[in-house]
């Protein structure tokens, strides 16, 4: 079979039909930060194209200037490209620092205008000052799961919120759907 390359130079077969966008996903990373058994949350702006003026949890995209403009760190690959991803988001959006991060769980979200594979961590507060980002939240607050209730939150965002208590707790069974 003759063999081709796309613009991005990825083989494809002639006869076969590849859409390559329909096989990418957005790579996004979050993070239910803990402080002094609470959970920090904030609302999405007004200006959002998704969900706006609901609740969730701090993170964003991973991007390429996230690792590619780093030295690797081994001769074909950059370590821990997601951590630094997170780091910098929650610093971006909410003023503070993380450490201590850990796997939640992983999320598949299908969008009208594609999917995305969404990390979901456990961090622990570390330093500063809430200072929010305008552009991406108007409001926070720290809340337990239970009093997240009270929220609008993205739907999800709640169960995550139980599971990250649960994981505290020594329980490490994984999300289930709450009520």
């Amino acid at each position: 079979m003759e063999e081709s390359r796309d613009p991005c130079g990825f083989r494809l077969e002639t006869g076969r039909v590849i859409n390559m966008i329909e096989n990418l996903y957005r790579v996004a990373i979050t993070a239910v930060v803990i402080k002094d058994g609470k959970f920090l949350i904030t609302r999405r702006s007004a200006n959002k194209k998704r969900w706006p003026l609901k609740w969730t949890v701090p993170g964003g995209n991973l991007e390429p200037a996230d690792y590619a403009t780093l030295p690797k760190d081994t001769v074909d690959a950059w370590y821990n490209a997601l951590e630094n991803t997170l780091t910098r988001e929650v610093m971006e959006e909410v003023g503070l620092s993380i450490k201590n991060v850990r796997y939640l769980t992983s999320i598949i979200a299908e969008y009208p205008d594609g999917h995305a594979l969404i990390i979901s961590c456990l961090a622990d507060y570390d330093s500063g000052e809430v200072k929010l980002q305008e552009s991406e939240t108007d409001q926070y607050a720290w809340v337990t799961a239970e009093e997240a209730k009270k929220y609008e939150l993205i739907d999800g965002i709640r169960d995550e919120l139980v599971l990250a208590e649960k994981y505290l707790k020594g329980d490490k069974s994984g999300w289930s759907r709450q009520n």
